[in-house]
């Protein structure tokens, strides 16, 4: 089973740690794609701070993720899942699993990135600002860097087997998971018999659902064995193919 998560957009820089180094990274047939986007950031983040700004989609609150950006090459990495935040992973909390789930985990998930493409958590990463809906100058979309590759790349780590893909709409575009062997996890926060998507409930959810799996050791290989090792686990489940619905009516 291979479980793919979105990024965060948030992320904690690391006080100490090595340089960046992209050979040393997971799925090593990205590390072209890796080398080029990383220069062109480094390039468009030095420049014009307003311009860098306008390019990146951030605010006047984020003017320090540009110096980050910067100064890559010197950045300190940790951890990939010790350096992405938010909901999701703060729900997953992926560096507080006990050894035998945390191996698993390693081998298990891979985190997709719009500098990296994919990375696994225990991938030595620095605290960078690239979302994967951002146009790069010359390059044109970060997605359609990935598109020729990423299928491919998922198809092999996967091994054959489950996808488990949560991945966003904005990363999902960088290349679908093979659709015979590839689940999609929607959640529905339900009240007053009203179903609806709700950011937070989806994040969050979804978080617990990749701990519960990790410590579980469940390893589905199928949709259907999925939708049942999710209601085993106590999860309110509907399946349409490969589609899951999570009916949630609170975190």
């Amino acid at each position: 089973m291979l479980i793919v998560l979105p990024p965060s957009e948030g992320k904690t820089r690391p006080a100490s740690g090595p340089v960046l180094d992209l050979k040393s990274l997971s799925f090593p047939q990205l590390t072209k794609t890796r080398e080029l986007l990383l220069r062109t950031l480094i390039k468009v983040s030095s420049g014009n701070p307003k311009r860098a700004a306008d390019v990146l989609g951030l605010g006047p609150t984020q003017a320090a993720s540009l110096d980050i950006n910067t100064n890559l090459a010197e950045e300190p990495c940790a951890r990939a899942d010790a350096v992405f935040t938010g909901v999701l992973f703060e729900a997953a909390d992926l560096p507080t699993l006990d050894a035998d789930a945390r191996r698993p985990a390693d081998a298990t998930i891979a985190i997709a990135s719009g500098l990296f493409g994919l990375v696994r958590p225990s991938d030595a990463i620095p605290a960078y600002r690239l979302a994967g809906n951002v146009t790069l100058p010359r390059l044109g979309t970060v997605a359609s860097r990935w598109k020729p590759t990423m299928p491919r790349v998922l198809d092999e780590a996967s091994g054959g087997g489950l996808i488990v893909d949560l991945r966003s709409g904005t990363y999902a575009a960088f290349g679908a998971a093979p659709a015979d062997r590839t689940a999609s996890i929607r959640v529905l926060q339900e009240r007053d018999g009203k179903r609806s998507v709700v950011s937070h409930f989806n994040k969050a959810t979804k978080g617990r659902i990749v701990r519960e799996l990790l410590t579980s050791g469940a390893d589905p290989a199928t949709p259907s064995e999925l939708a049942a090792t999710l209601k085993d686990l106590g999860w309110a489940v509907e399946q349409d193919g490969g589609k899951l619905d999570v009916i949630v009516t609170e975190v």
